[in-house]
């Protein structure tokens, strides 16, 4: 079962300098946890992903499940292509700082 596959979809551009998105305490992130309030914590950036849970092809509750901590491993050891990577970008909210 693949962890985030095919993530995300959009347009936007990713910020490239954390100065420019807003900062969080990890502690708060970790407490966007439901289906209904979603974020995932990959490589230092904040994602709210709760808008894209039902577009998910491995299904909602991996990203749920991924949720309330950082998921940087979880996300690297699926090998996500550049792309996917990219089409991250419209969910960046913020980075943990």
């Amino acid at each position: 079962m693949s962890f985030l596959a095919s993530l995300f979809g959009g347009g936007k551009s990713e910020a490239t300098d954390d100065r420019d998105l807003k900062a969080f305490a990890s502690e708060e992130v970790f407490k966007h946890k439901t289906a209904d309030d979603c974020w995932l914590l990959i490589e230092g950036k904040v994602y709210d992903v709760t808008k894209y849970l039902d577009e998910h092809p491995g299904g909602s509750e991996i990203m749920v499940d991924a949720a309330g901590k950082d998921a940087t491993e979880d996300f690297k050891d699926i090998g996500h292509s550049d792309s996917a990577k990219k089409a991250m970008a419209p969910y960046l909210i913020g980075h943990v700082g």
